[in-house]
C-alpha cells in the first residue's frame, strides 16, 4: 500500500465528509421542488421495507424470547420474574427494536444501494442520465431516502410488536407465567417519553441507512472491484453511524425526558 501523508490523508477525509455533506443535503432539499420521482420513490418502498420484513420479524421475535429468557433468570433472584414484561418491553421499544432493525436494514439496503449506484456510476449510466438533463441525485438518491425513513419507521413498530409477543411465547409456555399479567405489565411499562424515544431512532437512522449507501454508490471508483469496495463501505460506515447517533439520541432524549 503506497504511503500517504498526514496532510492528504486529512485533506482526503475533510473533502468526503464535504461530499457526504452535500449530497445529503440536497437529497433533503429536493423534496421541497419539483420533480418528484413517485414511481422511484413507491419502488424503493416496496424493494427496501416489504423486502426487509421477513429479516426484520425473524430479528425481533426471537430478539423478544431472549431477552425473556435472559430477564426471568436475572430477576428470579429478586423474586420478581414476573415482571419481566415489563423488561422486554422497555428493551425493545427503547433500544433494541430500532437499533437491530437498523442495523439489518443497512446489512441488506444499504449494500444493495452501494453495489446498485456503483454499478451504475463505472458503467457511465449516471454520466449519461446528467448528459440527458436529469439529476442523479433528484433521480436516484431522494427517493432512496425517503423510502427508507419512511419504510424503517414502520419496520422499527413492527420489529417492537412481535418482540414483545415473542417474550411473550416464552414468558408463558416456558416460564409459566400469566399472559394477561404480561401484556398488562408490558402496556404499563412504557410511557409517552418511551415511545417517542423509540419512534424517533429511526427516522435519523433511515436517513443514515439509505444517505451514506447512496454516497458510496455515487463516488465509486476502480470497475467492478470499486463496486465491491464501496458496497463493504456502505455497511461499515452506516452501521457505525447507527450505533453512534443511537447513543446522542439516547443522551437527548434522557436529558428532555427525563428517563
Amino acid at each position: 500500500m503506497p504511503f500517504v501523508s498526514p496532510e492528504v490523508f486529512v485533506k482526503e477525509r475533510v473533502g468526503a465528509i464535504q461530499d457526504y455533506s452535500i449530497l445529503a443535503g440536497r437529497s433533503f432539499a429536493n423534496l421541497f421542488s419539483a420533480p418528484r420521482y413517485w414511481a422511484d420513490i413507491f419502488t424503493q418502498m416496496d424493494s427496501i421495507g416489504f423486502g426487509s420484513l421477513p429479516i426484520v420479524v425473524l430479528t425481533g421475535f426471537f430478539t423478544g424470547c431472549v431477552l425473556a429468557l435472559q430477564s426471568a433468570t436475572s430477576l428470579e433472584a429478586f423474586g420478581a420474574v414476573s415482571m419481566t414484561g415489563n423488561l422486554v418491553a422497555l428493551s425493545m421499544v427503547k433500544e433494541l427494536g430500532p437499533v437491530l432493525t437498523g442495523l439489518m436494514v443497512s446489512g441488506r439496503n444499504a449494500s444493495g444501494m452501494a453495489s446498485e449506484l456503483g454499478s451504475m456510476k463505472v458503467t457511465e449510466q449516471i454520466d449519461a442520465m446528467r448528459a440527458l438533463g436529469t439529476d442523479p441525485v433528484r433521480k436516484l438518491v431522494t427517493p432512496r431516502v425517503v423510502a427508507t425513513v419512511f419504510m424503517l419507521f414502520f419496520l422499527t413498530i413492527l420489529s417492537d410488536a412481535v418482540g414483545v409477543a415473542g417474550g411473550a411465547l416464552v414468558s408463558v409456555f416456558l416460564l409459566g407465567l400469566n399472559a394477561s399479567s404480561y401484556f398488562h405489565n408490558s402496556y404499563r411499562a412504557l410511557v409517552y417519553a418511551d415511545v417517542t424515544q423509540g419512534l424517533t431512532k429511526p427516522l435519523f437512522f433511515g436517513f443514515i441507512i439509505s444517505s451514506v449507501g447512496c454516497y458510496f454508490g455515487m463516488n465509486t471508483k476502480g470497475g467492478t472491484q470499486g463496486v465491491g469496495r464501496a458496497t463493504t463501505q456502505a455497511v461499515v460506515f452506516s452501521s457505525v453511524f447507527i450505533i453512534i447517533v443511537d447513543f446522542l439520541i439516547s443522551r437527548t432524549m434522557i436529558g428532555i425526558f427525563g428517563r
